[in-house]
């Protein structure tokens, strides 16, 4: 008997600043998933919330999803009915979503917001679940849970209201340069490197623009090293790779915008010692913030050969150039079998908590 294709929705775009970048990365996930196992339906959501069917040639056409009032497209969305199961309209039939992979990355993708509305209606998604996705995406609580776990982080303030920040408190607790940051945001998306005075009031503007919490980080001066983390129960970390910005610091624009921003180097020109240290506090950041499925996790490396945890994704980019996929690549798992990996562990994990007991 003929084995049922999975009918796999690939999400994307999406109400956030990093709307662009998540249409690339469903462009590469389309473009690598195995058709033979998954019957892909693609579902891209406008910055205004809008959801939206479209094809495979659509997709590849796709720089930024226009709203729905300004285009011909037809307005072919998902149904949230039907006992709590997710259900497609396509026309005058339906087709049920067996699983869900959310390239939905920043805020109401990545914060946990969809991954509540998806586990509400009993379906599979890739990713961390609603913890293990809140809490990684606040750059505020997810460095306190990994200072309380004992795991090296840099120096670092957080402030609600600009009216408190003082540059001069900044520069005493800190020194110079600092980083200020919105606390929910990925893609170097409003982050500013502050050298001086002068740059302060702007860069705090641009921060507060995106968030209504900011962090402001120490500057570590030292290598950027990546890892890729992959499973649930017991996951692994791929070989670390190094970010060599080409720019003062690894920019938004230096991710996207500019083909020469960065190089990258993988493996990482580090020892096989230095390695493994990197793999295991990978993985520790990873079991630390409650994440399942994915995550790439961003390392600062000393000259005097300190490590310090920057930061975990719990969606990172799927672009050509993004490092998790990269990185597995170059750890033997190639993308289509990295992408087929990924829902496999998101339905383990829906099927695990399907065995939990729900009433009295």
């Amino acid at each position: 008997m003929k084995k049922q294709k999975i009918n796999l929705a690939l999400i994307f775009g999406g109400r956030s600043a990093e709307h662009e970048v998540s249409i690339v990365s469903a462009q590469n996930i389309a473009k690598a998933i195995n058709l033979k196992k998954y019957s892909l339906i693609l579902v891209g959501i406008s910055q205004k919330g809008e959801w939206i069917l479209f094809n495979e040639q659509e997709l590849f056409s796709l720089k930024k999803i226009p709203n729905l009032k300004k285009s011909s497209l037809k307005k072919n969305v998902i149904s949230f009915t039907k006992n709590h199961i997710f259900y497609l309209k396509t026309g005058s039939s339906e087709k049920r979503i067996d699983a869900v992979f959310p390239a939905l990355h920043g805020p109401y993708g990545e914060d946990g917001t969809i991954q509540g509305l998806l586990k509400l209606y009993n379906v599979p998604f890739v990713g961390p679940g609603i913890l293990g996705s809140s809490v990684s995406m606040d750059k505020d609580v997810s460095k306190r849970l990994l200072q309380e776990a004992g795991l090296p982080i840099a120096k670092y303030l957080v402030f609600k209201n600009k009216k408190d920040v003082s540059f001069e408190k900044i520069k005493k607790n800190l020194g110079l340069p600092f980083f200020v940051k919105p606390t929910n945001l990925g893609s170097s998306v409003g982050v500013s490197k502050v050298k001086n005075c002068a740059e302060f009031r702007p860069a705090l503007k641009n921060a507060f623009s995106f968030d209504d919490k900011i962090i402001i980080e120490e500057y570590i001066q030292g290598k950027e090293i990546e890892c890729s983390v992959l499973g649930n129960e017991n996951p692994i970390a791929s070989i670390p790779g190094e970010i060599i910005p080409m720019h003062d610091f690894y920019s938004y624009e230096a991710k996207y915008l500019d083909d020469d921003g960065a190089r990258m180097a993988i493996p990482a020109n580090i020892s096989k010692t230095m390695m493994s240290k990197f793999q295991n506090l990978a993985i520790k950041t990873f079991e630390t913030l409650c994440c399942e499925g994915m995550g790439r996790v961003d390392f600062f490396l000393t000259p005097k050969n300190e490590i310090y945890i920057n930061e975990i994704n719990t969606i990172p980019g799927f672009t050509s150039i993004s490092m998790y996929p990269k990185l597995w690549e170059k750890s033997g798992i190639s993308y289509a079998t990295l992408i087929d990996k990924l829902i496999g562990f998101g339905i383990k994990r829906f099927e695990r908590e399907k065995k939990l007991k729900t009433t009295r």
